[in-house]
């Protein structure tokens, strides 16, 4: 497969995915095989191949069910607009609507983050704090692939903020 093609990712046996390469320009680039049972462990280099792709994957595969999701609740948005007689019962399903829309609403925000941390992987940043540069605890990522702190980070972040808030 040639360069010159639409950038896209190359699924056959042989699958490709987008890396930029060294002046951070995207090129195709063989996938890392990734067993089915992997993990990520303190042993290995931190955001090694492995890792790399193991968290690529998380995210995309989390990314693609929040997009079904949502489709999903559109098209059952759409489908249930109905004209309900009784007061109670219109009341109810309208906030149903709103707690399902408020839903997607968080979901959509979660997208974005999502594809900040697909960039960051691109871009050899992801798994490494904002704040301080350390690595991100592996324990930490796999439970929030998407953050942006160390867990001291965070923390610190939080009380700031709750020292803010009460005054």
């Amino acid at each position: 497969m040639t360069t010159h093609r639409k950038r896209r990712f190359r699924l056959s046996k042989d699958l490709w995915i987008r890396t930029p390469d060294k002046q951070g320009k995207k090129s195709l680039k063989q996938e890392v095989f990734l067993p089915e049972d992997y993990r990520p462990a303190e042993s290995e280099p931190f955001m090694n191949e492995l890792q790399t792709e193991y968290f690529r994957r998380k995210l995309v595969d989390w990314k693609t069910d929040l997009l079904t999701d949502s489709k999903d609740t559109i098209e059952g948005l759409q489908d249930n607009t109905r004209n309900i007689p009784d007061v109670a019962d219109r009341a109810s399903e309208e906030t149903d609507r709103a707690l399902e829309l408020r839903t997607r609403d968080r979901q959509r925000k979660l997208v974005g983050k999502i594809e900040s941390a697909l960039r960051r992987i691109d871009e050899g940043e992801f798994g490494y704090c904002s704040v301080t540069g350390e690595p991100i605890s592996l324990r930490r990522l796999d439970a929030r692939p998407i953050a942006t702190m160390s867990l001291e980070a965070q923390e610190r972040h939080e009380r700031r903020e709750k020292i803010h808030r009460d005054d």
